[in-house]
Parts: C-alpha cells; structure tokens; sequence
C-alpha cells in the first residue's frame, strides 16, 4: 500500500512538472513571437502572442511590459471611438500589472505621471474636463512629487489651472499658488541637472576632453535644462496679464493682515511684486517689512536693499547686499543671488561691482552663461569710455566677443545666441584693415576705466 502511494505521488509531481515545462515552453514561444514581430514595429502580430503572455504567465518576463506598452500605444493611435477609450484604459491597466509583477521596474510615481499624461493626450477621446485633467496631475504633485520631473507634465499641471481661472473655476490667488508651485519645482529639476552639468563643464573648460559617456551624459543634462527652460517661459506667458499690480496689490493688500506673518507668503508676495515692478506701491514696502521680521534671510536682506536703494538711501542698503550674500549658504542659490546683485548694481551704471558679482556667479555654477553674457553686454556698452583712442575703444569689442563665446560654451541654451553676439560684436572691433594702418599686429593693449584688462591685437 505505501509503496503505490509513493508512485501516485511520484507520477503526480512529474505530471506537475511535464505541465510546467509546457507552460514555460508556451511562454517562450509567444515571448519570442511577441520580441521579433515588436521590435519590427508588427505591432498588429504582436498583439496576440502579448496577450496570451499577459494572461497565461505574467510573471514570465519583464519584455511583456516593455513591449505591451509599445503595441498598445500604436492600438490607441490608430483607434478611435470607444475602440481607442478601451486601449487606453487597457494601457493604464498593464501599467497597474507591471508594477505588481515587475515592482523593481517601476515606480508608483512613474506610474502616476505616465497616467496624467495618458489622460491629457486623449482628453478629448475620454471625454475629460479641465478639472478632471488638473486632478490627475495634482494627484500626482500631491502623492509622488518627487517623480513628478516631466517638463511637458508640469506646463500643462499650470496651464490647465489657467484655463480653469479664465472659467470661473478657481480664483486668481490658486493660479498664484499654482505658479509658484511649479515654478519651485522647475528650479528644483533645474538645480538636479545643473549639479550634474557643471563637472563636465569645468572639465572642458580645463581642456580634458570628455570620454564618450561623460559627452553623452552632457548632451542630456542640457537637454533637460533647455526643456525646463521653455517650459519656464511658456509659463510666464501663460500667467500672462492675470499677474499685474493692478491685480496684485488689491489682492496682497485684501491678505495682508490674514498672512503678515507667514514667511511663504510673504515670499512668494514680495517676489511677484518684485518681479512685476510693483515697488513703487506703499504696499510692497510694508511687505518687505514684515517678510524680513518674520523670517530673515538671504531673500529678505536683498528686498530690503532693494528698498533702501530706491529710496536713495545708498550707504544705508549696502550692509544689507552683504548679509544676503553671506547668509545663503547653498552654492546654486548663492549664485542666482549674485545674479541678482549683479542685474541689480547693472542697472544702477556700476558695472565694475556688476562683474564682480556675475564672475561669482559662475564660480558657484560653472554653466551659468547668462553671467558671461551679461559681462560682454556691460564691456561692449563701455567700448566708448574705456579707450584713449579710436582703435583701442573699438578693441573694447574683442573682449566683448570673447566673453560671449564663454557664454556659448558653457551653456548649450545659449549656444546660438552667444555665437551671433560674438559675431556682432567681432564685426565692430578692428578688422584686418585696420590692424594693418595702426601697424600694431599682435600687441597687446591696455583697456583702462573699470574693465582694467588686456586685449592681444590678432596677428595678420
């Protein structure tokens, strides 16, 4: 009796396993029939071995996942009706399953983005509302913000939130709130890639070729921040006329005693009425005031300088520009602070202060080329005053060229930019004509005023 036990149990557990091995063996083949005929764009082939997978042996291989989001994508595309809303909602579902079976392959974050994408792709074939659109996204921003990095996701997380105002959906203080929001964000994916960007810019700046990971690399970092930085100014755009002082002020002045001493809100007030030069209102000064009592910091000290220089108080606003610079203690933030200062003594004629502060600004950040920029403006500008004589004013312009072209080598953003004001400006200095008459090839000249450098006349 127990001997034949032992074999019913024997041939059981190799039935088992002849079942397995057909499993597995079925599962190979689809896997293969679904790999060739997707990675051959075969999606409509594809479809049904994906399937199969899906349902028979989920758990099989990542590729189910990889590719079944591939042919469902190109279903979507060539449906329509309620055809496409079911491939759609199919598509979101397979995400749902590949987190499930694959969970070191995604990311609920991940998972959360690609849906709110999803969703406002096909807005229209889903028959979604703004609101239901701006939902997926605040989900997102409110659950998984971490993951919430797609330039395209965030103009449209704004812009939605726009369109709902110019609908009487939400006041004009949630279109603020949302501004800041994502404008915060950008800068902190700003910040990301520009930490990982500036090593590979000094490298080169040091005259180290980068090998071919580190070039590739490079090529992403600042295809991220040229992204970041479009959608930074369709945003602007899109807040457009909404942010004015004749909107801002009546509203500030309605939320003043409610927030005087809220230190974000009176951040993001001030900032706004900065921004959008509403500083003559006796209003930005009393929210100047009451940011820089409730939390003193970096941004409060260069608000209150602000204030003090338009009031024509210059020797009392001076302290106040150093501790801004002393108190921010973060290398990227430090150096749109100095940024900032330079802009600000720019304005004012006081380039020689200018340029000490945009050179520290890129020491902070290295692929900082606005700052380059800037300098070669301010060189360029002074080409008159800083030479004794007609040649010398106009060799002014070679320095303003050279400049520039700093600009274009450190941040790719500004490439095209940098490179036709350099033009511009090595079309305004001698040309070989006029080296030729001065008889001075190759020497060097002396820029005086507050420029205080040397410039070598090209060799002809």
């Amino acid at each position: 009796m127990k001997t034949r036990f032992t074999l019913l149990l024997l041939a059981l557990f190799m039935g088992f396993n002849v079942s397995f091995a057909q499993q597995d063996e079925e599962c190979m083949l689809n896997l293969t029939l679904m790999s060739d005929y997707a990675k051959s764009k075969k999606f409509d082939e594809a479809y049904e071995p994906f399937m199969k997978l899906r349902n028979k042996c989920p758990k099989f291989n990542y590729a189910i996942y990889f590719y079944g989001d591939r042919i469902l994508k190109d279903k979507i595309e060539r449906a329509s009706g309620a055809e496409k809303v079911n491939y759609i909602n199919d598509l979101m579902k397979v995400w749902d399953e590949g987190i499930v079976n694959f969970p070191n392959k995604y990311t609920a974050g991940d998972i959360l983005q690609d849906k709110a994408l999803l969703k406002y792709d096909h807005r229209e074939a889903l028959g979604l509302n703004n609101k239901q659109v701006y939902d997926a996204f605040d989900n997102l921003y409110k659950k998984e913000p971490a993951s919430f990095t797609n330039p395209k996701g965030l103009y449209v997380y704004f812009s939605t939130i726009v369109d709902m105002h110019d609908a009487k959906e939400v006041e004009v203080l949630d279109v603020f709130n949302k501004y800041d929001d994502v404008t915060d964000k950008i800068n902190q994916e700003i910040d990301n890639y520009t930490e990982k960007l500036n090593p590979l810019i000094e490298k080169e700046e040091d005259g180290t070729e980068l090998d071919k990971k580190e070039a590739q690399y490079k090529r992403q970092y600042e295809n991220y921040l040229e992204n970041y930085a479009k959608i930074s100014g369709s945003i602007d755009s899109k807040l457009g006329i909404l942010a004015n002082c004749e909107v801002l002020v009546p509203l500030y002045t309605r939320d003043f005693e409610k927030f005087k001493t809220d230190a974000e809100w009176l951040k993001r007030a001030v900032s706004r009425m900065y921004n959008k030069e509403c500083t003559d209102d006796a209003l930005y000064t009393k929210l100047v005031k009451a940011y820089d009592e409730s939390s003193p910091s970096a941004d409060t000290k260069f608000f209150v300088y602000n204030l003090l220089m338009k009031q024509g108080k210059e020797k009392e606003a001076k302290p106040y520009l150093d501790q801004s610079y002393d108190l921010e203690k973060d290398p990227l933030k430090k150096s749109r602070l100095a940024m900032r200062f330079g802009n600000s003594l720019k304005s004012q004629g006081n380039y020689g202060a200018a340029r000490n502060y945009y050179q520290r600004s890129v020491e902070l950040n290295p692929s900082n080329g606005r700052a380059h920029i800037e300098i070669a403006q301010m060189y360029a500008a002074s080409a008159n005053n800083c030479g004794d004589t007609t040649f010398n004013k106009r060799a002014v312009f070679w320095l303003a060229a050279a400049e520039a072209r700093k600009a274009g080598r450190v941040d790719a953003n500004l490439r095209s930019y940098a490179e036709g004001l350099a033009a511009n400006y090595e079309g305004k200095a001698p040309q070989r004509s006029d080296i030729f008459t001065e008889g001075n090839s190759g020497e060097t000249i002396r820029i005086g005023c507050w420029i205080g450098l040397s410039v070598t006349v090209p060799k002809i």
